[in-house]
């Protein structure tokens, strides 16, 4: 049985950073859920049960006993292990693409001190701006294609305004979370110091040299590594 691919997007963004890939996949036969995090920064602490609910809500559609392949981009890596221990399906793959790593095992920070540091001042009642507009238009422009103005309207429109407190929280790492296949897919800095940890794990790693959104740029190649990488053992 084909394993269902899983794409999680960083909850700093949102699911159309996945929808290419999506389509590319479903278009070579996988079955494809892409569940949306959008609601997650709603309410108070603490915010990770709600990533790891959503999606084991959106795989209900899924039959309990079909495998699936996880696939977490950016910081949607940080909670792969909450979501891997809150699933019913058997979890036959994981796939970080531009991703953090969490912890082997115990709590993960989202952010470092000297990141919460660069967060805080741009924070307005307790809320931060939407993640693109944390950097300067020559950092951000790069990730999206000059041919297709309508996708970076949708991804941009589409990102929510996350409580400065998503970035202070601690996310629990359960003991054996990674008691199946793991790999890296990197794209580029500053990531590469995270393939590296991936290899020191014994992860396959591989590289398709991009922008952090690449999937969006090229969703054809993306998809060919995660298939590759989700049957390699």
């Amino acid at each position: 049985m084909r394993p269902v691919f899983v794409l999680v997007h960083s909850p700093s963004v949102g699911p159309s950073t996945w929808r290419p890939v999506a389509e590319h996949l479903t278009a070579a036969g996988y079955q494809v859920r892409v569940p949306s995090l959008l609601h997650i920064g709603s309410g108070d602490p603490p915010f990770w049960p709600r990533v790891a609910d959503a999606v084991h809500e959106d795989l209900r559609q899924v039959p309990v006993d079909s495998p699936v392949t996880l696939v977490a981009h950016s910081n949607a890596g940080l909670f792969l292990p909450a979501i891997r221990s809150r699933l019913d399906h058997p979890v036959a793959a994981s796939v970080f693409v531009d991703a953090p790593l969490p912890a082997r095992f115990g709590p993960t920070p989202v952010a470092t001190p000297e990141f919460l540091d660069f967060l805080g001042p741009m924070a307005v009642n307790g809320r931060l701006p939407r993640w693109t507009d944390w950097w300067a238009e020559e950092d951000i422009a790069p990730m999206f294609s000059d041919s297709d103005p309508a996708q970076r309207q949708k991804i941009t429109e589409e990102q929510p305004r996350l409580p400065l407190s998503y970035y202070e929280q601690h996310i629990p790492v359960p003991q054996g979370w990674d008691d199946h296949p793991c790999s890296y897919l990197l794209f580029g800095p500053p990531y590469d110091a995270m393939a590296t940890e991936a290899r020191t794990r014994g992860w396959q790693v591989a590289h398709l040299p991009g922008e952090h959104l690449h999937q969006i740029i090229a969703p054809a190649a993306t998809t060919k590594h995660l298939v590759t990488l989700a049957a390699t053992p």
